[in-house]
């Protein structure tokens, strides 16, 4: 059996199961994130897809641009997009201002990753830096068009992404697979292709990630052991509770674990908390592994893949919220109809 055909198989064939059930509902609700999380999921069968092609039939310069393009750059940037979107009215935004500042440093110091950054290195340098001052003024506000701002940088980095892919020139044979695992890898591609990256997966990956995670603490039931405000009072107060509030979650949701179990075990926690950590599971072992495939590592890479897929699709079939209704995608057959969750303690 090989793995390398098999493995990327099963994530493009579940990836494209997942991006119909996301369209369908879509369809039916007409909420911006699922539409945005079907296209993400569609990338990721289509990256999949051509990972299957390449170990099943061999690689060329085509099949090769096309898995760097849609894989290594969309991916992760459109379904960590859709969680943006979903959490647009929220103070979200801040804990991507960090993560932006990490990403600004990282292009600075470009030209020492990678040959041939160009003007890519202080540009994409600049790109990180506005994203954390206009994402990071608009959501302490709690002005929705923060994420609006990011969704402008997705859709433009994609663009330009199209752009550079096509005037990229390789080495022959115009693609690189490790000579150990027979796993493509990004090492062919100049230097400006792959300082873009982190912009679309690190921003993509904390997002669906520390999103999940978010939206989990928000419908379970909490013991809030540090307790901490940058809802009301002034703007100084406000500010001075930020890094109170950095503390404050992760020490909260720690506490909060044991009675999210106990709720469980009642059948009396809100499904999206099971369902959102799921997903979160799902968003953070492929960021592992195509990270370590970035370094030299390859040997996980598709079983990263293919487990970030099980539990996302896991994830997104547990949350009665987005699958309330069970039906046959595009038709009005409904095969069960589950209840939805109580109201939970916000």
């Amino acid at each position: 059996m090989n793995f390398n055909v098999v493995l990327p198989m099963t994530s493009s064939i579940l990836s494209l199961f997942l991006f119909v059930l996301l369209l369908d509902q879509w369809r039916q609700r007409r909420r911006p994130y699922q539409l945005i999380w079907a296209i993400g999921m569609l990338w990721y069968g289509l990256s999949a897809g051509t990972e299957f092609l390449g170990g099943a039939f061999g690689w060329n310069e085509t099949l090769y641009r096309l898995w760097y393009l849609i894989g290594a750059i969309w991916v992760a940037g459109w379904l960590g997009l859709g969680t943006i979107v979903l959490l647009a009215r929220t103070r979200f935004g801040l804990a991507l201002v960090p993560v932006f500042l990490l990403l600004a440093l990282i292009a600075l110091g470009g030209a020492n990753l990678y040959p041939n950054t160009g003007v890519a290195s202080p540009a994409y340098a600049l790109v990180g830096l506005g994203l954390a001052i206009g994402v990071g003024w608009l959501s302490f506000r709690r002005d929705p068009r923060w994420a609006a701002v990011v969704a402008a940088w997705i859709v433009g980095g994609t663009v330009l992404s199209v752009v550079l892919m096509a005037t990229a020139s390789l080495a022959a044979p115009g693609w690189l697979v490790d000579p150990q695992t027979h796993i493509p890898v990004g090492t062919l591609f100049p230097g400006y292709l792959r300082l873009l990256t982190p912009l679309f997966n690190v921003t993509g990956a904390f997002a669906l990630a520390f999103g999940a995670l978010f939206s989990a603490y928000v419908f379970m039931p909490k013991r809030r052991v540090i307790r901490y405000d940058i809802s009301s009072g002034s703007a100084t107060r406000r500010l001075a509770n930020l890094p109170l509030a950095v503390i404050a979650f992760p020490v909260n949701l720690v506490a909060s674990l044991p009675g999210a179990a106990n709720a469980l075990l009642r059948g009396r926690l809100n499904s999206r908390v099971p369902a959102t950590i799921l997903i979160a599971i799902g968003a953070i072992i492929p960021a592992i592994t195509s990270g370590l495939n970035r370094f030299g590592s390859t040997s996980g890479f598709f079983v990263g893949e293919l487990l970030g897929v099980v539990f996302l699709l896991a994830g997104f079939l547990v949350s009665v919220e987005v699958f309330r209704d069970i039906r046959i995608p595009f038709t009005g057959t409904v095969l069960r109809t589950r209840r939805a969750d109580a109201t939970v303690d916000m």
